[in-house]
């Protein structure tokens, strides 16, 4: 069941030129929709990308359809698009809506920490999960994270969000590169010493069952990729192959010139420890 929208709050950031919205549930969504200008497919990737980051036990908002009807829009001026030259209507029925981190109290929910405040974030271990999750869906843009606290907290949570640009956005491709999806600060991976700072969130991807992942591409109203069925059954097919490419793919980014993981092996391998490839993690170099 959809959520039906019952007012606009405000245009949120971004180039998806989402809408903050109230639910007839008494929730506050950001609303993204299907004549966005990055393209209709963003809502098929918010949704089953933001479905496979919870089936992992990622911290991810609440996604739902959200219909937004055309009475409303009409009676909204600012539910609109700005395709640079002109501004359209935005496009009334099913959109994406994913709820909004933090509630509207002030205060509560920031975009930016300062490096002291950043490493004390409740679930910082959780970036080594999304980014071994962002590997899986190939995600072309930077990692999105927005911080939380409830009154009277001194530590933030981090809430991963914005999942549109999952499967190259509108191409539904792979093409991976070691520094896409991957968040621009170091200091959130400097704690990662070896594969076991990936768990448990990992090993769920890696053996996340087939039917989790076409359950998310179930829920996609079809309108949102053109109806076209076997272009959603080819992506689900590439996705779930690439499971046993994920770490592949994050040993890309560790050898990269980002060097984020300086303290992988620093101390060497523990009883039991899994050893891995060849591979530079920052200036150590550990050898099967």
């Amino acid at each position: 069941m959809a959520v039906l929208a019952v007012q606009q709050i405000r245009r949120m950031r971004g180039g998806a030129q989402g809408q903050l919205m109230l639910g007839a549930d008494g929730h506050v969504y950001v609303v993204k929709f299907q004549n966005n200008p990055q393209h209709m497919r963003v809502l098929a990737n918010e949704l089953v990308a933001t479905r496979l980051a919870a089936a992992a036990g990622l911290t991810v908002p609440e996604a739902e359809l959200v219909e937004v009807s055309r009475w409303l829009i009409e009676n909204t001026p600012e539910l609109e698009i700005d395709m640079g030259m002109t501004r359209v209507r935005c496009r009334p029925g099913l959109q994406f809506g994913s709820r909004f981190a933090g509630g509207l109290m002030p205060g509560q929910v920031v975009d930016y920490l300062p490096e002291e405040q950043l490493v004390e974030v409740k679930n910082l271990g959780e970036f080594a999960g999304i980014l071994a999750l962002d590997k899986w869906t190939g995600n072309a843009n930077g990692r999105q994270a927005v911080f939380t606290r409830k009154q009277r907290e001194r530590r933030y949570k981090a809430v991963f969000i914005d999942f549109g640009y999952c499967f190259h956005a509108g191409e539904w491709r792979f093409e991976d590169a070691p520094l896409r999806g991957v968040y621009y600060r170091n200091d959130v991976y400097r704690e990662i010493a070896g594969w076991e700072s990936f768990e448990p969130w990992l090993t769920r991807i890696e053996t996340m069952p087939a039917e989790t992942v076409w359950a998310a591409a179930n829920e996609v109203p079809p309108e949102w990729y053109g109806g076209d069925l076997g272009e959603m059954e080819a992506l689900v097919e590439k996705l779930l192959a690439r499971r046993s490419r994920i770490r592949e793919l994050i040993e890309a980014f560790g050898i990269s010139d980002r060097r984020p993981f300086p303290k992988w092996g620093a101390s060497g391998e523990k009883d039991g420890e899994e050893s891995w490839k060849t591979v530079r993690w920052g200036t150590t170099m550990r050898v099967n």
